[in-house]
């Protein structure tokens, strides 16, 4: 009967065992990229290294060495790829932008992508209060455009800062731009986004949210005095009528 009821068990068991196999979650993919971009626009040569569409380095070409986005990211080994090789990189990107450009003009239209624009405030909200604005850009393509900001309709310049493009996972670009400020009520910003050779721009705008109004505390203290009082006179008019109801009185 042992031995019957092992048979028995064994493919049971084989089976929830393939079922918990199948309902398991892989492990997540990661993307580590080393993207070289060449352009006849501003920036015109960039070298990036990537994960998941995150800059982790970039290539300081006047300096030949790699550069990290983060304080605490390590050095990269300066052997990983020495500067001779990477300036054949370089030459072999131009060389193809080049002879494709002259090829491909007027014969295919140049790819282009509209870009996805938010803004938010980069701390929670405080009006007052110092913070700072971000415009997130995605969807670039190609890595070209000005970013400017606005508030109440001026031209902002102090207090901006610009990243760099950053490729994706998905061929295109992204790029971050950072405002300054200390929000008001009333206030009204736009994060202005250009690419170049259009005559169009993306406008995003953020406005302060209003805060709750919250009851001044003499005011909520008059209603529960009020609503304590009106609940005391009704019991004193219960009282009096069970009093004249009252067969002994």
């Amino acid at each position: 009967m042992g031995g019957s009821f092992w048979g028995l068990l064994a493919p049971l068991l084989g089976g929830l065992l393939g079922v918990a196999a199948a309902v398991t979650p892989e492990p997540p993919t990661h993307l580590l990229a080393e993207v070289l971009t060449c352009q006849p626009d501003t920036p015109s040569l960039d070298l990036s290294l990537t994960l998941d569409g995150q800059r982790l380095y970039s290539f300081d070409f006047p300096g030949s060495r790699w550069l990290p986005a983060l304080p605490d990211l390590p050095p990269l080994p300066s052997d990983l790829e020495t500067p001779p090789e990477l300036r054949l990189d370089v030459e072999l990107c131009r060389g193809v932008l080049d002879g494709l450009g002259r090829s491909a003009a007027g014969v295919l239209p140049q790819a282009r992508g509209m870009p996805v624009v938010q803004v938010f405030p980069a701390l929670p909200l405080a009006l007052g209060e110092a913070n700072t604005l971000l415009c997130l850009v995605e969807n670039v393509f190609p890595p070209a455009l000005d970013v400017t900001w606005t508030r109440g309709g001026v031209p902002v310049t102090r207090g901006v800062t610009q990243g760099p493009f950053t490729p994706t996972p998905e061929l295109t670009f992204w790029t971050l731009s950072r405002l300054e400020v200390t929000p008001e009520r009333g206030d009204v910003f736009a994060c202005l986004v250009t690419p170049r050779g259009d005559n169009a721009s993306v406008v995003t705008y953020w406005v302060p949210p209003e805060p709750p109004e919250v009851p001044e505390l003499p005011m909520v203290l008059c209603g529960a005095a009020m609503a304590l009082g009106g609940v005391l006179g009704l019991l004193g008019l219960s009282l009096l009528l069970l009093s004249r109801t009252d067969p002994q009185g």
